[in-house]
């Protein structure tokens, strides 16, 4: 093997224009190979946060019922389901899918806050984690914490439509005014950012501890409503049944009685088959790219073959066996694709690189190329695997050359 592998080198640099030529093919491979990978990588992380941060994909809703409808008429459910800051916990608990859990209630409050600002707002009373787990940026200030929750401090985050009016249409100018909600003042921590298009309807969001105080007093508790996040699209099944497993122990056998789990299952199908088309398009794209690398290692090795047929049939008639010559081809094969994999990996990255960068300058994405030592693998695997598989035809070829019709070849 040591032997051959001496001899396959120094071919290879006997005839450094042909080595070069056919290492050209793979380095166009491996390049566009670990190019596209790496800006598929990129393109499918910004796609995930896009869907993380602007849909609901990856929420479960578990939503209790305090009434069921009978022959269209609303009656009561006793001993409905209230959760509490212990049973998200429990949750995460058993759901490693699960990334956070949110509890929520919502409800409309009279908002005194001088001209220009509506009379009635909507109230979301949640946990100071809120804004965090579903990636809701600020315009200004920042959100509650859990120290602010747990004194019951008198302070509100308000929306980007109500901040506009009353900041004057500076949302910034909102922080630190003083609202009376439900005719309690509380102090504006922060103004939430926009959706892009017009607010219908202006919210406020206050800690939970405090949904007693903004929002009017009802007959019976009120029930939060609870939101599991999962990690990533394909967990939202597992995080969906997980959740109904929870609610059997829960609430018994009869769960559905007094709970809701609400997922968008069918866009969250059509989002992983997406997903999947996008990395099958990728790979056949840069299979194509590869396979005319193949194709040029086999021409080379090939015609280099036929050039040498008087020296393989010297090597055997000295003794050389066939899978001598077999590995030694072979091994031209594989060095000639190595080298390629490597330099195309640099010029892969570097293209990728520069292409988010270009991308970023002349549009407002931030798309990043996404390195990782998975693509590094998968390039180098292929290559030599391209390497091994278009060098097989040319070396045993020269293996089954008859060594006296080889030294009499001209």
């Amino acid at each position: 093997m040591i032997a051959s592998l001496s001899i396959a080198l120094g071919t290879l640099r006997s005839n450094p224009l042909r080595t070069i030529l056919s290492t050209l093919g793979i380095v166009i491979g491996a390049g566009a190979l670990v190019a596209v990978l790496t800006l598929g990588d990129g393109m499918e992380r910004f796609g995930r946060q896009q869907l993380a941060t602007t849909t609901d994909l990856q929420s479960v809703v578990i939503e209790p019922r305090t009434a069921e409808i009978i022959d269209n008429q609303a009656y009561p459910i006793d001993g409905y389901l209230v959760f509490g800051r212990a049973d998200a916990e429990s949750l995460l608990a058993r759901l490693p899918q699960a990334k956070a859990a949110l509890l929520s209630l919502t409800g409309a409050a009279p908002l005194g806050a001088g001209p220009g600002a509506p009379d009635t707002v909507m109230v979301q009373a949640t946990l100071p984690t809120h804004a965090t787990v579903l990636n809701r940026p600020l315009a200004a200030g920042r959100y509650f914490s859990a120290a602010e929750a747990a004194a019951d401090a008198p302070v509100i985050v308000i929306s980007s439509g109500l901040g506009a009016s009353i900041g004057g249409g500076d949302t910034a100018a909102a922080v630190g005014k003083r609202l009376r909600l439900r005719g309690q003042e509380r102090e504006v921590i922060g103004v939430m950012a926009g959706t892009g298009g017009p607010e219908a309807v202006h919210t406020v969001y206050v800690p939970l501890e405090a949904a007693g105080e903004v929002l009017a007093p009802t007959p019976r508790p009120r029930a939060p409503t609870m939101v599991l996040q999962a990690g990533r699209v394909e967990d939202v099944r597992a995080v969906r049944e997980g959740a109904e497993r929870w609610l059997g122990t829960r609430a018994g056998a009869d769960w559905g009685r007094k709970a809701r789990v609400h997922t968008n299952l069918q866009r969250v199908d059509q989002a992983e088959r997406a997903i999947l088309v996008f990395k099958l398009f990728l790979g056949a794209i840069t299979g194509i790219s590869l396979l005319v690398g193949g194709i040029g290692i086999m021409n080379v090795l090939l015609a280099s073959v036929t050039e040498r047929t008087r020296e393989i049939g010297v090597r055997k008639a000295v003794g050389a066996r066939r899978r001598d010559l077999l590995s030694q081809f072979l091994l031209e094969s594989v060095a000639i694709s190595g080298v390629g994999s490597v330099l195309g990996t640099l010029l892969g990255l570097g293209g990728a690189f520069g292409v988010t960068a270009l991308i970023r300058r002349q549009v407002d994405a931030q798309v990043y190329a996404a390195f990782s030592w998975s693509t590094l693998f998968v390039a180098a695997a292929a290559a030599i695997l391209v390497g091994v598989v278009f060098g097989i035809y040319p070396a045993l070829r020269a293996a089954r050359l008859s060594p006296i019709e080889a030294i009499r070849h001209e």
